[in-house]
């Protein structure tokens, strides 16, 4: 039976990290672990999947849920309660709700103080690791027998009705993900027509039909060209050199979006080397199967330009496809030749520099999924035996997840990132004497996570920005400063740092803290907001040359609402609690901030044409800096903007087309999503709603309240709307902008911190809380 282990760097020698591996999440198969009835109850928890895949296709991260839940033995004592049509939502109501959700939620946390969650969902991470495992000769080390059987589940489960598979588990059928998951169930031992349900033929049929993978997208010829099921000539040019490229020129790496950057990174290396794995008898058997014409027929430089329809959502203008051109017939046939072969040596040998330089100040987990294993397969080519590559096996199973639908691999961690709302969350209900110790080992967590160091060497000549005083998205060891995500872990240590330390734990060094409000204010762009991981300031027009057909807005950082947001609430506490350091700074990061949020709002009040998510954010940024329904234009279109929405039950539900739509879409049905419903709640709570007409909240906390289950968790629905920063819900890399994740941990602390502000609310209810807490919470004197 699988156990989620937590904290545990294992004896590798390979492995290390920078503070005990604290918030390290692995997963590992024991056959002696549990009993029969706990094994048919997984059973029960995969059959129930598999039934309901088309409807709900998100996992309920049951497995380790269980396994927490039984090894804590929790039992949820508090009575269910409901509320009738017509009813009124009484104080004892709300408090028996609320105590039921925090102590369910409690229990699901992990010894070392955060609470786990999947964050998975795009169909096109996990097979370029299996690809990767398989050209390296480590695939029955890493996967055995167990691991495959629970990928090819996965692979099943998610497979759409047409046959093919997603861009993300709820996205229509795509040539680039089909194609990869397709070639993942061959090498992982699949028939020519094998599979669940006749996976294969129904995948190779898809492809098939639609021309071939001739058409499939760059980043999948590139994938097929390493694997040796395509030819680099068919594959427009990815020039190492591009790294000897001076900083004065406008298109420079250090002036592209973080992931964009280091995805080329090692895809350039590889190119450059214009390597291919072993061509092995399947290899052979999978080129007769994946193109209409034989492959030695196929006229290669005619498909660089080619991908389907059902993939294509950001065309190539013509400038673009002229530089490619050049690049094809100028510049790649010198660079291949004597004498300018040694510069293109050269350039590789910079290029691996850097990606050792990554690997290094990441701890070898890189960025995220998509470069970890191209960043693992350049390290394998440039030395199969070398230590860069071990470093590189011993950190694959931070990435692997098991859930009843089976084995994923996540984009990278969102421990930080959940924990700092898990936290926000459980003070918001004001128990804090019945959670107090729950609430201790969150905070020493947050401590323990935050980043102490800047990226070793002259980061900045290897295009990092500084990162002492940051949180990640995920636990220390990743390293990669994100803006929201600090801005969310140092409102944790300040809002402890007002409580007994008796209770909550020693507070953060006020040194600590200063680090992070200097990364802060040293992330804002010229036009007042923030974006995730570096400052913005390239060129608008760069964005022309994305070379990604699948998803738009990747070249380049943009600043986004979210993290603008996150920052202004973050700094504003920290100015109550230290008036006197950085004054001027922060009050002129303030204004600009909040000028920022108006001005990227939409005329019919949304940000960016989505909904709940960034208008959680932006009406309680705007709240924070000062402004009001009142005296706020941005404010009030927010307020209508979300008001209009509210569906029947009380309810808001959106889509993940508004992403790709770029335009508020609802869900299908006009249906309600409870996170959705907790995003709107929140927003509306922050912008003074209680006090206008608190009948809209009152029905949207009536829907939350009836909806939980059983044992006080919320039902997963359908996967969140995410769009560039709305992402950084699950911080991901650009690819994901046009996503949906699956993360139901995440879920349910948003729907929980809206029923507890909700419920904590004077203007809502009664504040008498006094039954169920003795020690006041932090957020009384902030609000």
């Amino acid at each position: 039976m699988w156990r989620l282990k937590v904290a545990d760097g294992g004896n590798n020698p390979y492995i290390y990290s920078t503070n005990n591996f604290v918030g390290r999440q692995t997963w590992e198969f024991d056959p002696d672990y549990g009993t029969s009835e706990e094994r048919a109850e997984i059973e029960a928890a995969r059959q129930n999947f598999w039934k309901n895949r088309y409807q709900v296709p998100a996992s309920s991260d049951l497995l380790w849920r269980m396994q927490y839940l039984r090894e804590k033995n929790f039992k949820q004592t508090i009575p269910r309660v409901k509320v009738g049509d017509d009813e009124k939502i009484k104080k004892e109501t709300a408090i028996i709700a609320m105590r039921r959700g925090a102590h369910f939620f409690s229990a699901l946390q992990a010894s070392d103080g955060h609470w786990p969650a999947e964050n998975a969902g795009p169909l096109f991470f996990l097979p370029p690791l299996v690809f990767c495992l398989y050209i390296t000769g480590h695939l029955d080390t890493i996967f055995p027998g167990e691991f495959r059987k629970e990928i090819l589940r996965y692979l099943y489960c998610h497979q759409n009705e047409d046959g093919g598979w997603g861009l993300h588990m709820e996205g229509h059928s795509i040539m680039f993900c089909t194609t990869l998951n397709y070639i993942c169930m061959r090498i992982l031992g699949e028939g020519f027509d094998g599979g669940k349900g006749n996976a294969c033929a129904r995948g190779r049929k898809w492809i098939r039909d639609r021309g071939g993978v001739t058409f499939i997208p760059s980043w999948g010829k590139t994938w097929l060209s390493i694997l040796g099921l395509f030819d680099w000539s068919g594959c427009n040019p990815m020039p190492p050199e591009f790294w000897f490229f001076p900083s004065f020129l406008p298109l420079h790496p250090g002036k592209l979006w973080s992931y964009i950057r280091v995805v080329y990174m090692p895809m350039s290396y590889l190119y450059g080397k214009r390597f291919v794995g072993p061509i092995t008898p399947l290899i052979l058997e999978l080129r007769e199967e994946l193109f209409l014409q034989p492959y030695s027929e196929i006229s290669w430089k005619k498909v660089r330009h080619l991908c389907a329809k059902e993939d294509l959502y950001y065309p190539h203008p013509l400038i673009q496809d002229l530089i490619w051109d050049s690049l094809y017939i100028c510049t790649e046939p010198l660079l291949t030749r004597w004498p300018f072969k040694k510069l293109r040596q050269k350039a590789l040998e910079v290029t691996m520099k850097h990606i050792h330089y990554e690997d290094e100040n990441s701890r070898y987990i890189t960025i995220g999924c998509v470069e970890k294993v191209l960043c693992m397969l350049a390290c394998w080519v440039e030395d199969p035996n070398g230590d860069y590559f071990k470093k590189h096996l011993a950190r694959i199973p931070d990435f692997i997840w098991v859930g009843e639908d089976g084995i994923k691999m996540q984009s990278f961690g969102s421990q930080a990132w959940d924990t700092s709302f898990a936290l926000q969350a459980l003070l918001a209900c004001n128990m804090t004497a019945e959670i107090g110790a729950v609430l201790k080992k969150g905070h020493e967590f947050i401590k323990e996570s935050q980043v102490k160091d800047n990226p070793f060497g002259d980061f900045k000549s290897m295009y990092r920005h500084s990162s002492k005083g940051s949180w990640t998205f995920s636990d220390q060891d990743h390293g990669w400063q994100v803006s929201d995500c600090t801005a969310e872990g140092l409102k944790c240590c300040l809002l402890f740092s007002m409580m007994p330390p008796e209770i909550v734990g020693v507070k953060m060094e006020p040194e600590r803290l200063f680090d992070s409000v200097n990364i802060l204010i040293s992330l804002q762009s010229k036009n007042g907001g923030l974006a995730a991981w570096e400052p913005a300031g390239a060129l608008e027009w760069l964005e022309m040359l994305n070379p990604v057909e699948f998803v738009g807005d990747v070249v380049i950082e943009h600043e986004t609402v979210e993290c603008t947001a996150s920052a202004i609430q973050g700094l504003l506490l920290f100015k109550k609690l230290y008036p006197e350091h950085r004054t001027r700074e922060i009050d002129n990061f303030i204004k600009t901030t909040a000028k920022y949020i108006e001005n990227e709002q939409m005329p019919d009040g949304s940000c960016m044409g989505v909904g709940e998510y960034a208008s959680w954010f932006a009406l309680s940024g705007l709240a924070a800096a000062g402004k009001s329904y009142h005296n706020c234009l941005a404010i009030r279109r927010g307020v209508d903007f979300l008001l209009n929405l509210q569906t029947d039950d009380g309810g808001w539900g959106e889509s993940y087309l508004s992403c790709p739509n770029e335009k508020y879409t609802p869900l299908e049905g006009n249906r309600s999503n409870l996170v959705h419903t907790g995003w709107a709640l929140m927003g509306l709570i922050s912008s003074g709603q209680a006090e206008r007409n608190p009948t809209p909240l009152h029905k949207a906390v009536k829907l939350l309240i009836n909806s939980r289950m059983e044992d006080g968790d919320f039902p997963q629905q359908s996967l969140e709307s995410l769009r560039r920063t709305a992402c950084y819900t699950l911080q991901l890399i650009g690819i994901y902008f046009h996503c949906g994740l699956s993360q139901s941990m995440y879920d349910g602390f948003q729907c929980l911190e809206a029923c507890f502000i909700a419920m904590s609310s004077k203007k809502l209810y009664e504040k008498s809380l006094d039954d169920v807490q003795k020690c006041p919470s932090p957020l009384d004197s902030v609000n």
